[in-house]
């Protein structure tokens, strides 16, 4: 009989490609995990494991019992869900994965509806970044998470975990009002006069049904010489930046490189630069001295967890607090076009 375990374990490695990754995800030595993997390749009774080098590449039998482990692990969840679910009342950990910006705007009046629900569950919420939520559902590191992907770094489909989608925001450039670039977008955009756009450069948004009209390359453009302020690399705020400004036909000159967005604006306010920033990121922190104008670019939040484990009593309703807490503001999957 094939030990579960094991199979985790294999799973995680056909998705880091080295042991010594499985062990730093799981939390176990690099021999421990070359010692269950020979394990399991015993109670299969062929190899399941090539070595090149470093690395470790399954042959298509171990690619096979991967496929196999998913589904295991899957109806797994989907037992974990029933058993709650026969339970009386909901208790213990539920941990959670969310990004800073919503953290501060959605998670806490989603956790105050949580505790007012079931008062037995503990939430605990850790700031995650989308990237390594996957790595972190699948360790077990986390039951739930909030993950984002932009219409320049869609989001890919991952193994063993399953979305459901939670909100949409616009997107937005922000400039520090009054410069060159910034008036002439202005004018460029609303057809005004120098004086007239330079007073009137906040929150240009291109109303809804006359997107047509919008050029967001030309928008992006007129910043190309300005010094940028994006993400830290490796990240998908930082990875959309870069790939909306060389759609645009340029390669952004990044200055500064900060995650948090309140701190983005601070700067630009400061005259360090230009970024693009999303709708919760600018919402209670962009002053008079930020220019914002809309693009035609989005941010879409899921809601992630282990594929089977939607019906579990915890994560459904935590996912009905999020949708709950979600400003009216922001566009939703059932009203967004």
């Amino acid at each position: 009989m094939l030990d579960v375990r094991r199979l985790r374990l294999l799973r995680e490695l056909a998705r880091r490609g080295t042991i010594a990754a499985v062990a730093e995800a799981l939390a176990f030595s690099p021999s421990a995990v070359s010692q269950q993997l020979g394990v399991l390749e015993r109670e299969a009774g062929l190899p399941l494991l090539e070595r090149t080098g470093r690395r470790v590449r399954l042959t298509p039998a171990g690619q096979n019992l991967v496929r196999h482990a998913e589904a295991v692990l899957e109806r797994l969840e989907q037992a974990d869900a029933e058993l709650a679910e026969a339970r009386s009342g909901l208790a213990g950990a539920l941990r959670i994965g969310a990004f800073p910006t919503a953290i501060r705007a959605i998670v806490p009046a989603a956790l105050v509806a949580l505790a007012r629900r079931h008062p037995g569950l503990e939430p605990m919420v850790s700031e995650t970044d989308p990237a390594a939520v996957a790595h972190a559902l699948r360790a077990g590191d986390l039951d739930v998470a909030l993950i984002h992907e932009y219409d320049f770094v869609p989001a890919q489909k991952e193994p063993g975990l399953a979305t459901e989608p939670l909100y949409r925001e616009a997107m937005y450039l922000a400039a520090p009002t009054g410069t060159a670039a910034d008036t002439a977008t202005a004018e460029r955009d609303l057809g005004e006069d120098a004086g007239e756009g330079a007073d009137r450069s906040r929150d240009r948004i291109p109303r809804q049904g006359s997107d047509q009209g919008f050029d967001q390359g030309s928008v992006l453009r007129a910043h190309a010489d300005a010094p940028w302020i994006t993400a830290t690399p490796g990240t998908l705020c930082h990875t959309m930046a870069l790939r909306a400004c060389q759609a645009a036909g340029f390669t952004p000159r990044i200055r500064h490189q900060v995650d948090e967005f309140p701190t983005v604006l601070a700067l630009v306010a400061a005259g360090q630069g230009v970024a693009v920033v999303p709708q919760l990121g600018i919402m209670g922190t962009a002053g008079p001295a930020v220019s914002l104008t809309r693009l035609l670019m989005e941010r879409r939040t899921k809601v992630a967890f282990r594929s089977g484990a939607a019906a579990h009593p915890a994560v459904a309703a935590f996912g009905a607090a999020l949708r709950a807490a979600v400003p009216p503001e922001l566009a939703t999957p059932a009203s967004a076009a």
